[in-house]
């Protein structure tokens, strides 16, 4: 459209956009000017709060095509058959940072993915990587705040997250992969992405397997040094941002391959470990890799953040032939999320443009803050009644969930859940070469010498204990980087 008239929020055209209605050329304002009000009242709100976590982040659309046949598995209409499609907004963050935080940091990448289904919306909010520190959601907030401010100096503190780790040796697959070069990849297009959770599928029998999603590169994986993550953070903060708008813009649009691991209700029950342990892997040679399809991203938003900043995912939001798991940490996620939204954007958030989905919405949900989409008209607002046509499908009733036991409790963990050191030094000796062993043990030492204060040579002796259950090699050169001499059986938990 030519020639746009400036107007208020209200629609009102509007001229005297940039000096105050004033008694005199000299002043004072007077009270009288509403767009003065209007244009710094609403300065002052344009940031809506910030997230806990996940604060600094990039995004883009795309699309996701189905390309292996996978519908023995699940009965989702998504992948009824080969060559189905739909829209995704998928997006990268980094975790602990602030919104102003650098790119580059030594942190986990978020990759969230929103699938727009005939279906709904699908979620699959994962990292990138494939475990995680903690395995139950009561340890999340605790964690969380070892990895943001000391509540004293307001400032980073090593001593709090290797303090935290050290006390909590489940963290130890983590820990591995954060300190190693996965730790800081160069920029989102060359990560993977992982739902990490383990999810079911149900298939048009009925029948439920254990799955979980790997998006693999097509671009490769490519990372970071420390030394180079490092100078990045003051050459450019926003590089991996930088990185994605750039790419996209070239048309050089990047490509995940989302494939499945799957795991049946009998082969969990005798696998060595919890199969919905979040810290722990299911060996690729055990349960190999089945492509499911291909997801590119080929838009950039047009507004950061009517997309990128309102955009809400949540592990709650499945679709039918989709599901979840006893995994703990998981059935903590599927609260958190949705209640984190409607903190920050209130109750109607999946009203905004990025979060509606794809489908017709019917049911009784009404008023709130920012109601967008007629909030129901002359409709009802209660259920069952006997005005408007609006009822369950009993086609996508759930499939009922077999649970190991009828006593709620606060349970023990056997044995097996408490091998916090396999995994890691499989990890350490065998999937990584000598350089990265030496890059990872070097991005411990640098981290560790920056652990202070009283309780300094207790926390580092505890968390050399873990590295040599994991791996004696690991625990010695550490403590030969550290300049201290490590004693296995000291300084245990």
């Amino acid at each position: 459209m030519k020639n746009k008239k400036l107007t208020t929020a209200s629609g009102r055209p509007y001229f005297e956009n940039e000096d105050s209605m004033t008694v005199g050329p000299r002043g004072p304002v007077l009270l009288q000017d509403f767009y003065l009000h209007e244009k710094l009242a609403h300065f002052n709100r344009e940031r809506i709060p910030e997230r806990v976590v996940h604060a600094k982040g990039a995004g883009a659309y795309g699309t996701f095509r189905v390309t292996k046949d996978i519908s023995k598995y699940t009965r989702a209409k998504l992948f009824s058959k080969t060559g189905n499609s739909c829209r995704v907004f998928v997006r990268f963050s980094t975790v602990g940072g602030e919104k102003g935080s650098a790119d580059t940091e030594r942190d986990p990448r978020g990759f969230a993915v929103k699938f727009y289904t005939e279906d709904g919306n699908w979620d699959l909010v994962g990292n990138n990587t494939p475990v995680f520190f903690i395995k139950d959601a009561k340890k999340f907030p605790d964690f969380v705040h070892t990895q943001k401010r000391d509540p004293r100096t307001n400032l980073k503190s090593p001593a709090m997250m290797w303090d935290f780790w050290s006390l909590n040796p489940e963290s130890l697959h983590q820990v591995m992969v954060l300190f190693s070069d996965r730790g800081t990849p160069d920029g989102y297009r060359y990560m993977n992405g992982y739902g990490s959770h383990t999810f079911s599928m149900i298939n048009k029998r009925n029948q439920r397997v254990w799955v979980k999603f790997h998006f693999k590169t097509q671009q490769g994986i490519k990372t970071l040094t420390g030394p180079q993550a490092d100078e990045l953070k003051g050459k450019d903060p926003d590089y991996a941002q930088r990185d994605l708008v750039d790419a996209i813009d070239r048309k050089e649009f990047p490509k995940w391959t989302l494939k499945i691991q799957v795991m049946t209700e009998a082969q969990a029950k005798e696998f060595k470990w919890n199969p919905f342990d979040i810290t722990k892997v299911w060996p690729h040679k055990d349960f190999p890799l089945i492509e499911a399809g291909v997801m590119e991203l080929n838009e950039i938003p047009a507004n950061y953040h009517a997309d990128v900043e309102q955009a809400a995912f949540a592990p709650s939001h499945t679709i039918d032939g989709i599901g979840l798991s006893p995994d703990k940490l998981l059935q903590g996620r599927i609260l958190a999320y949705p209640d984190a939204h409607r903190y920050r954007l209130g109750a109607n958030y999946e009203q905004l443009p990025v979060n509606k989905p794809a489908v017709p919405v019917y049911n009784h949900q009404r008023d709130g803050m920012m109601s967008l989409d007629g909030n129901g008209g002359s409709g009802q607002n209660y259920f069952p009644n006997s005005f408007d046509s609006i009822a369950p499908d009993p086609s996508y009733k759930e499939t009922p969930l077999k649970l190991d036991s009828d006593i709620a409790a606060t349970w023990d963990r056997n044995e097996k859940d408490d091998d916090h050191y396999s995994q890691p030094g499989e990890l350490f000796r065998k999937v990584m070469t000598e350089e990265q062993r030496t890059n990872t043990i070097n991005n411990f030492v640098c981290s560790m010498k920056g652990i202070s204060g009283p309780k300094k040579k207790e926390i580092i002796n505890r968390q050399l204990n873990h590295f040599f259950k994991a791996d004696k090699e690991l625990a010695i050169r550490v403590a030969k980087g550290i300049g201290i001499k490590f004693e296995a059986g000291k300084g245990k938990k």
